[in-house]
C-alpha cells in the first residue's frame, strides 16, 4: 500500500494509486511523460501539503534529485545551482560551510529546494526571491524544459508564477546568487535582533544568525522532530494583506506591517489567538501547537479530516470576529476547508 502519510510532515494522507521515485532530471521528465493522462502529484519533502484520508487517485512523483553545482567568483560571490530534491535546510547549512551569506535567516524552513520558489518562502525579514537568479522547469503544457529569470518568476508574498499556474511547471533546479562573507545583512526583524542581543539594523555572524533562527523556530514548534507538537506543515495560513482602511478598523494592538503599495500585512497568528482560539485547542487528533497558533499539528492519531476541521474552525472564527478570511498556505490535496 502506497500510504502517503509516510511522506508528509503531518503524517496523514491515504494511499496513492502509484508512487514513482526519481532522482535525476531525465527520470523526472520521463516519469511525468509516462504518467500524462492521469492525475499527477509532485512531492519533495512533503512539508507543505495536506492530503486527504482517501489518498490520491493518480501518480505521485517523489523527487529527490539533490545535485549541487557551484561557480565561485572573488568579486561577485557564488552562483549555486541546486537540484529540486535537495533538502532546503541542508542546503542553507552548505552555503554557510562554503563561507557564503544571505540565506541564514531562512534556516530551518522544512521542505525541498524545488518548493522554495513556488511558495517564495520567507522568514525573519527576507524572502528566497532576493537570492534566486533563475529557475529551470519542465513545462507540462508545452512539453519542454523552460527557464525563468527572477523577474519572470513574478514573485510576491508567498506566491509566484508557478503557484499561480498549479500543476503546469515542475521545478528541476534553482540557481542562487550569494555573496561571500561571514557577516549577515543588517538584521531588521525585531524578534531576531533581540534574540541576537543586537539593535535592529546591526549585523551578526551568519552562524550566529542561523543558530538564533533555529532556536526561535524550535521554540515555536516549527522544527520537525519526534515531538508530535512539531508534526505540522509549518504555518498553515498566510498573513492576510488588506487595505489601509480595513487595517485601521482593527484594534490598535493588532500587529500591522505597511507595504509599499499602500496595503497592510496583518499577523494571522494574532487574528487566530484573538478570535477565541488558543494554543492546544483540539479537534479529534488534530491540535493547535502549544507553541504557535499557526502550526496545526498531528498529536499522534489525527486524520486529514481532523486537521481540515481544525483549520476550518480557525478560519471561521477569524472571519466572524474580524471579517478577514484567512488563506491556507498549505497545499490541500483532495481536502477542503
Amino acid at each position: 500500500m502506497n500510504d502517503l502519510s509516510k511522506y508528509t510532515s503531518l503524517r496523514v494522507g491515504g494511499p496513492a494509486k502509484k508512487i514513482v521515485h526519481v532522482s535525476t532530471e531525465a527520470e523526472i521528465i520521463a516519469a511525468i511523460e509516462e504518467s500524462e493522462g492521469s492525475p499527477i502529484l509532485i512531492m519533495g519533502g512533503g512539508t507543505n501539503v495536506l492530503i486527504a484520508d482517501s489518498g490520491f487517485d493518480g501518480t505521485v512523483i517523489h523527487i529527490s534529485n539533490d545535485s549541487i553545482k557551484a561557480e565561485m567568483d572573488a568579486c561577485s560571490g557564488a552562483t549555486l545551482t541546486i537540484g529540486a530534491g535537495q533538502n532546503w535546510d541542508e542546503f542553507v547549512q552548505t552555503t554557510i560551510d562554503r563561507g557564503l551569506a544571505g540565506l541564514e535567516t531562512l534556516s530551518g524552513i522544512p521542505g525541498s529546494v524545488g518548493a522554495a520558489p513556488i511558495q517564495n518562502i520567507g522568514a525573519y525579514g527576507h524572502e528566497v526571491s532576493e537570492f534566486i537568479t533563475r529557475v529551470r522547469t519542465y513545462d507540462r503544457e508545452e512539453k519542454l524544459v523552460k527557464t525563468f529569470t527572477n523577474s519572470q518568476c513574478e514573485f510576491s508574498y508567498r506566491s509566484s508564477h508557478f503557484k499561480e499556474h498549479p500543476g503546469r511547471y515542475v521545478i528541476l533546479d534553482v540557481a542562487f546568487q550569494l555573496r561571500q562573507g561571514e557577516m549577515s545583512d543588517p538584521i531588521t526583524y525585531v524578534e531576531l535582533s533581540k534574540k541576537l542581543g543586537i539593535e535592529p539594523g546591526e549585523k551578526a555572524s551568519v552562524m550566529q544568525v542561523r543558530t538564533a533562527v533555529l532556536e526561535l523556530r524550535a521554540s515555536k514548534g516549527m522544527l520537525i522532530s519526534e515531538d508530535p507538537d512539531s508534526w505540522s506543515a509549518g504555518s498553515f495560513f498566510t498573513n492576510p494583506i488588506i487595505s489601509q482602511q480595513d487595517a485601521d478598523s482593527l484594534p490598535n494592538s493588532t500587529p500591522k506591517w505597511p507595504l509599499n503599495d499602500g496595503r497592510v500585512k496583518i499577523s494571522a497568528a494574532w487574528l487566530i489567538e484573538n478570535s477565541g482560539m488558543h494554543k492546544g485547542y483540539a479537534i479529534g487528533g488534530a491540535r493547535i501547537s502549544t507553541k504557535h497558533v499557526l502550526a496545526l499539528t498531528n498529536s499522534g492519531s489525527a486524520t486529514a479530516s481532523d486537521i481540515a476541521a481544525l483549520a476550518k474552525k480557525a478560519r471561521d472564527q477569524v472571519k466572524e470576529k474580524f471579517g478577514i478570511t484567512l488563506i491556507a498556505e498549505v497545499n490541500l490535496i483532495g481536502v477542503e476547508i
